[in-house]
């Protein structure tokens, strides 16, 4: 189990809202030559692998933003290894677009980038991860959760902890809210049946019954979940969780029809979105979802909105995406080249995992580098270093609470040790 403190009570923060980004591949500073394993003079490339089209498009903007803006920090500050970084956006999609994934995947790999940030779902991710990690490029995922990944490879990293963290904070949370019964409607999806595998034992270990869910899953392609709410409500629980990404557009309508209280559910990180536009004022209000990560400071997203084309209103994210490009910049560096292996070999060096000095931005961390010294960054979205799995040691979940609008806002941050 993980260890838990909760960090920050009050009034919501911040609220968190659903953003499309224009159903494109794009590209900021394309880059020109290069292949993994380019010599420092080359120039550092990073890619990103994110979703800009499909149903997880509303998780494009914050950490394409987030990608950017360090890359911005980075070459306003010196650039990498005595060269300006390049970096190169593609488009994910979703797990109904495999081939966009493996051709974004490829145009990355022969572009000459040495690290990839993305992609935002595991099991997107697992559909290209050993494209990339096999021709010895370095991805990092912001975002990616399911405990699959943990040691996946040598060249795999994240900034967001595994299942094990967020799973346990959402099981926590349920029993701290007194529920006895516990239904859940998840989608047959290695994020979510890995998700659930956490909260069932978790929550049944504190005397909860989980009536529905421990089984049965849904078709992530259905469009009508008439016979799962059917299914789960005839089992009269007391709260529902929903494990699903825009899947859950569909299913609130059917579930409320039937008059489960708005009020009892909760989300996870895939749905704890701005539901505003879909469902009459006050719908769920009440309920609570769980988002990996610290809620980011107003200066941080202040500076977002500087770098995003459009309006930023979703910061989902966006710290981990500025982490991993961070981590990667100062990864070079210590190892004096550009190439992935040599990435790979220093992240987590740079992260602390061996201890060092403690440094917050990428200057200060590259100066001390450049003294000879060990570092340890602290970074945006308070992740503790590397593990042997290449997970963070320990990290934030956001706990956020749905207002009359739908929309959900930060009330607590609690603080988990990933166990290994």
């Amino acid at each position: 189990m993980a260890r838990w403190n909760t960090i920050a009570r009050g009034s919501a923060l911040a609220a968190v809202a659903a953003l499309a980004l224009a159903a494109c591949s794009t590209s900021e500073d394309p880059a020109t030559s290069g292949e993994p394993g380019a010599p420092a003079g080359d120039g550092l490339i990073i890619g990103s692998l994110l979703p800009l089209t499909g149903s997880l498009a509303f998780l494009g903007p914050p950490e394409v933003a987030g990608v950017d803006l360090a890359v911005k920090d980075i070459n306003d500050n010196g650039g990498v290894n005595g060269a300006p970084v390049t970096v190169k956006h593609t488009d994910s999609s979703d797990t109904g677009n495999p081939q966009i994934t493996k051709q974004s995947a490829s145009e990355l790999v022969s572009a000459g980038a040495s690290v990839i940030i993305g992609a935002a779902s595991s099991s997107v991710t697992l559909n290209a991860i050993d494209d990339i990690t096999n021709a010895g490029v370095v991805q990092i995922s912001p975002a990616n959760t399911a405990t699959v990944l943990s040691g996946y490879s040598p060249f795999y990293f994240r900034t967001a902890p595994p299942d094990s963290v967020q799973g346990a904070a959402l099981a926590n949370l349920i029993v701290e809210d007194g529920v006895k019964k516990l239904g859940i409607l998840v989608f047959e999806d290695d994020y979510g049946t890995g998700l659930r595998d956490v909260i069932v034992p978790a929550v049944e270990a504190a005397g909860v019954e989980v009536v529905y869910g421990k089984s049965e899953t849904f078709d992530p392609a259905a469009t009508n979940f008439s016979a799962e709410v059917q299914a789960v409500t005839s089992k009269s629980p007391d709260a529902i969780v929903i494990i699903a990404f825009d899947q859950t557009k569909q299913i609130l309508p059917e579930l409320l029809a039937t008059n489960f209280p708005g009020d009892k559910l909760y989300f996870t990180d895939g749905n704890t979105s701005d539901f505003s536009a879909d469902l009459p004022a006050g719908a769920i209000e009440g309920s609570k979802g769980t988002i990996p990560g610290a809620n980011p400071a107003d200066d941080f997203k202040e500076r977002l909105q500087g770098v995003a084309p459009e309006e930023l209103t979703d910061f989902s994210y966006a710290a981990e995406s500025y982490d991993a490009t961070i981590l990667a910049a100062l990864a070079a560096i210590k190892g004096g080249a550009n190439d992935g292996q040599t990435i790979a070999d220093n992240l987590a060096a740079v992260s602390g995992a061996n201890g060092g000095e403690e440094c917050s931005s990428f200057a200060d961390c590259a100066a001390l580098l450049a003294d000879g010294k060990d570092i340890q960054y602290k970074g945006v979205a308070g992740v503790g270093p590397f593990n042997a799995n290449n997970d963070p040691s320990s990290a934030y979940i956001g706990v956020y609470v749905f207002d009359g609008d739908n929309r959900p806002g930060w009330t607590d941050a609690v603080f988990g040790e990933v166990p290994q």
